[in-house]
């Protein structure tokens, strides 16, 4: 598909077309492997996956469909690199169960399971803005172990493994030190539904005069790694997906930051709250005030 060279095939068919995961690089294990070996696997992966939506973003836009709204985009790029990335897991964790966003999903018998989200960003792609990302996450009975995050165009790889901190292409990250409300650069993003992003803007609205700025990126796992390397001091967004987050709240906390799900308006669902623990409890009663 396209000019990348790469086969992209069903991967229960053939993840032998991605050869080099075959090569013993990484061993097939039963027993519950190490984060920092969870961690290895889900770099490269991601890593691979960003270089072939590289190509893409150069080349014409190709079998762009809708899913929830006619607003909410797909395209063959996101099914493509999420293949790409089952089949690399599956050729060394062929037990783990998977949660991908366009639906590649399975059972596992691990106990481990890797959440996908192959383009997070579409819209930025399909317009050719230059800010989208593969977030790649495992967890163990619902808790991250690991998170991977890699900005496409940037080049930058953000990776966390619990207890070990949060690093940006290997160098340490820390959530910033602002404790001012007054001076916090909050992130955020919208819905796709009419509705939802009314009751967003009534949120915005309130908590707008309390702050320095917003920034809506487009990406909710970049924006949550700018959170976590200090380039965002406070984020919320209501409605994301698992995958949107997963990798993105554990680069967070590994970083020293705070993560919550919080009630900011009864007719959202719960919204992801984070920012560093100084800032946090203030950013949070901002958010639910009113």
């Amino acid at each position: 598909m396209g000019g990348s060279g790469l086969t992209i095939s069903p991967v229960a068919n053939h993840p032998q077309d991605f050869g080099p995961w075959h090569s013993g690089r990484y061993p097939r294990r039963m027993d519950q492997p190490k984060p920092a070996s969870l961690l290895a696997i889900a770099t490269t992966a991601a890593e691979e996956a960003a270089a072939f939506l590289r190509e893409r973003f150069a080349q014409p836009r190709t079998g762009v469909g809708t899913k929830s709204t006619a607003t909410d985009m797909v395209t063959d790029s996101d099914r493509a690199s999420e293949r790409l990335i089952v089949a690399r897991i599956l050729a060394v964790r062929p037990d783990d169960a998977i949660l991908g966003e366009e639906g590649g999903g399975r059972d596992g018998t691990s106990g481990l399971r890797w959440v996908i989200d192959p383009l997070d960003g579409t819209t930025n792609f399909l317009y050719g803005i230059p800010a989208f990302a593969v977030s790649i996450a495992v967890e163990r009975d619902g808790e991250a172990l690991v998170g991977v995050v890699a900005d496409v165009i940037r080049g930058e790889t953000f990776a966390a493994a619990v207890g070990e901190g949060a690093t940006c292409d290997g160098r340490a990250i820390r959530v910033s030190a602002n404790a001012t409300l007054a001076t916090a650069l909050t992130g955020t993003g919208f819905g796709y539904d009419a509705d939802r992003r009314r009751r967003q803007i009534a949120v915005v609205s309130r908590l707008l005069p309390h702050i320095r700025d917003i920034r809506r990126g487009g990406s909710a796992s970049l924006d949550l790694c700018y959170l976590a390397s200090g380039r965002l001091d406070a984020y919320f967004e209501a409605g994301l997906g698992h995958w949107d987050y997963a990798a993105g709240a554990l680069i967070i906390r590994e970083a020293g930051g705070l993560t919550e799900f919080v009630e900011i308006d009864q007719g959202l669902p719960p919204a992801l709250v984070a920012a560093n623990p100084a800032l946090f409890p203030a950013f949070r009663a901002a958010l639910v005030a009113g």
